[in-house]
């Protein structure tokens, strides 16, 4: 089994499917191919990462690159073999798909691959940019359609998920049966781990906190990747712990 990190960008155009439910579809059918069942064990969370909003480059609504870690037995052809077949099958017209496929074995450096991403969050980068980084870096990367304008968003979301400190947990955790958005649900740290898969609960601050710590919970509950986990983002409020707002997920 060898663990891959992979990234796709700019697959949809308005009214399409989404760049995250491919990414997730991509991910199941990865896991599919090798006849093994994901069960929770590894985490196979979408993390969606922002880039640069600017007039100069193209995007549905968020410029945004979603990126997920696999651990298979495939091999790279049979990995990207199927990554480019549902691309082509399932990405708009308009869109201009593009892939990048890092082997997490490989000797990579990642210092210049997260610089590349963090820069993309804030200034316009170039396709020979991204060609040139990832030529230089081993890293496989591909146009699929359109422009292919898409390979800057995929080299860079790569980066960011590998900083350890950045994207969105794509979707949104239900964590009790008729919950709806105006309901407050109060739980321990364990029990939320329990029922989402998640591998932390960390402050605004980057507190660790406890299993037994209870937390006050309502709206959307929505997880980010932070200190290289998949976390539950709260913040303290009169005594009570809070999921993070709208607000303060922002930065992710």
């Amino acid at each position: 089994m060898k663990a891959w990190l992979i990234c796709i960008d700019d697959t949809d155009d308005i009214g399409t499917k989404g760049t995250g439910e491919i990414a997730e579809e991509i991910a199941a059918k990865l896991t599919l191919a090798q006849g093994e069942a994901n069960d929770g064990s590894c985490p196979r969370f979408v993390t969606r990462h922002q880039l640069f909003v600017h007039p100069d480059i193209p995007y549905t609504s968020h410029n945004s690159a979603m990126c997920f870690r696999v651990e298979t037995a495939l091999s790279f052809d049979e990995i990207k073999a199927i990554c480019v077949a549902h691309l082509k099958q399932e990405s708009a017209a308009a869109s201009d798909p593009g892939l990048a496929i890092l082997d997490l074995d490989s000797d990579c450096d990642i210092k210049r691959l997260t610089a590349f991403g963090q820069q993309a969050k804030v200034e316009v980068k170039t396709k020979a940019q991204a060609y040139a980084l990832a030529a230089e870096l081993a890293i496989e990367l591909s146009e699929h359609g359109g422009t292919g304008q898409g390979v800057i968003g995929a080299l860079a979301g790569l980066g960011l998920r590998l900083s350890g400190q950045d994207g969105r947990v794509k979707g949104q955790f239900k964590l009790a049966e008729q919950q709806s958005e105006s309901d407050e649900v109060l739980l321990s740290v364990a029990q939320v781990l329990t029922r989402t898969g998640l591998q932390a609960v960390i402050s605004l601050d980057g507190e660790k906190l406890a299993d037994d710590q209870l937390l006050t919970l309502r709206g959307k509950i929505k997880a980010v990747y932070i200190q290289h986990q998949f976390a539950l983002l709260v913040s303290q409020e009169d005594g009570r712990w809070l999921n993070a707002t709208k607000q303060q997920l922002k930065p992710y």
